[in-house]
């Protein structure tokens, strides 16, 4: 009996995905729950279980394609028992640098070996290398495999192309031609040879991305006001209490905790940054769910700290660690994408020297985070060198006006630099 595999509901207002991998082969044996396929939505990368146990008969949908929820993408036999799942790829050795013995003469009746780095199933490739297989005509049986499981990867098709690329040599010595001779047609044919693209369907991370910053642009009035920040207190700060920290909590104490902080009491005196337009009616929340970005494995994402007002700096500083594998491992759960309603974006971890963030719709206010460079500043009349950091907020001026973005920023500027502030809640 045939169990269909469908597209399951994966957040809300999520109606399309696209098949990110399939992590069983047509005709494997497949256990109940076992992973079966990852599926990439706008907001997150989850994997479907099988439905049963049996043979994996049918995959209606390759990886790269795109889906609708409850739309069929493969089936699973249950009276079919199928092929045992493929030993992993075994290291070739290392070369001594003897000669090899002679291998004994292969039977003719034998099937062709497949190049090395590949297992002996059915050929699996990754998207990018299927399309640059077609656009060269070869067959994946062609091409050495160097990925996990014997998948063949995008560069290993390039660096099989590359490998019989004819290689111009120089040119021998010739009698100089009459200057009336003209360049030949296949001069320029050489020249446009290496000219080649790469068409590859937008992720559907990078969709949501790219639609949601547009929103924000037509829908909102975004507006950037800037200001510098001196670290030298919280650097001295991380720096008097790293061990301790670390040895008491277990983690890291990052700046990232200290600006949630400075955030959450800047978002209280000006309720207006983290409020919302919805219709023709301004919701003010009287709660802080702190978005913080964070580069995952297939684009940005904002995870929530929920209630950030309520964590300490160690339960911060955790789970924005925890956020940040599982970003980078493409497991964060939609529901730990939904809603925010202030966001932090750090492009110092990157080298940003200063940059307007884009607002993340509906929210009416981020802040951003760029590089701390030693600067020369005036202190009490004497020109000192410090730690320096731009901060940039954009706003949504139809809901704050200058003056509250101001005094906003300058908010968190102050208990940067003196956080004493926090705790005297000054």
């Amino acid at each position: 009996m045939a169990v269909e595999v469908k597209v399951p509901a994966v957040g809300e207002s999520v109606y399309e995905v696209q098949i990110s991998q399939w992590l069983k082969q047509e005709g494997q044996r497949v256990e109940k729950d076992d992973d079966l396929v990852e599926i990439e939505s706008e907001k997150a990368t989850v994997t479907v279980p099988a439905p049963a146990s049996g043979a994996l008969v049918r995959i209606l949908k390759k990886d790269g394609e795109f889906a609708n929820v409850g739309d069929l993408i493969a089936e699973v036999d249950e009276s079919a028992e199928g092929r045992p799942a493929e030993a992993p790829v075994e290291p070739e050795p290392e070369s001594t640098g003897q000669p090899a013995a002679e291998a004994p003469a292969e039977s003719a009746a034998a099937p062709p070996a497949r190049p090395s780095g590949q297992s002996n199933g059915p050929p699996r490739f990754m998207p990018a290398a299927e399309r640059v297989l077609a656009a060269h005509g070869l067959k994946a049986e062609e091409v050495p495999a160097t990925g996990p499981g014997g998948r063949l990867l995008k560069e290993d098709v390039e660096r099989y192309l590359d490998e019989r690329r004819p290689r111009r040599g120089p040119s021998p010595p010739s009698e100089k031609a009459p200057a009336s001779t003209k360049p030949e047609a296949p001069v320029a044919a050489a020249a446009l040879a290496d000219r080649e693209e790469d068409v590859v369907p937008m992720s559907m991370i990078r969709r949501a991305i790219a639609n949601r910053l547009v929103e924000a642009q037509q829908t909102a009035a975004l507006l950037t006001t800037f200001n510098e920040v001196d670290m030298s207190e919280v650097m001295a700060l991380r720096k008097k209490y790293a061990e301790p920290f670390k040895d008491r909590y277990g983690i890291k104490l990052g700046f990232m905790s200290f600006f949630v902080k400075a955030a959450i009491e800047g978002l209280k005196r000006f309720p207006q940054v983290n409020a919302e337009i919805r219709g023709r009616n301004i919701v003010y929340r009287n709660y802080y769910d702190i978005g913080v970005a964070i580069g995952g494995g297939k684009g940005l994402v904002v995870p929530i700290l929920r209630n950030a007002e309520r964590m300490s700096f160690a339960e911060i500083e955790r789970a924005i660690a925890e956020l940040a594998v599982r970003a980078r491992e493409n497991k964060i759960d939609p529901e730990e994408l939904a809603g925010g309603t202030f966001t932090i974006s750090n492009g110092g971890v990157y080298g940003s020297m200063l940059s307007t963030p884009i607002i993340n719709p509906p929210q009416s206010g981020i802040l951003g985070l760029h590089a701390i460079q030693d600067r020369p500043v005036a202190r009490e009349g004497q020109v000192v060198i410090r730690p320096m950091m731009y901060l940039a907020l954009t706003y949504d001026h139809r809901i704050v006006d200058g003056r509250e973005a101001v005094t906003f920023l300058r908010t968190i500027k102050e208990v940067i630099e003196d956080p004493a502030r926090l705790l005297l809640e000054l």
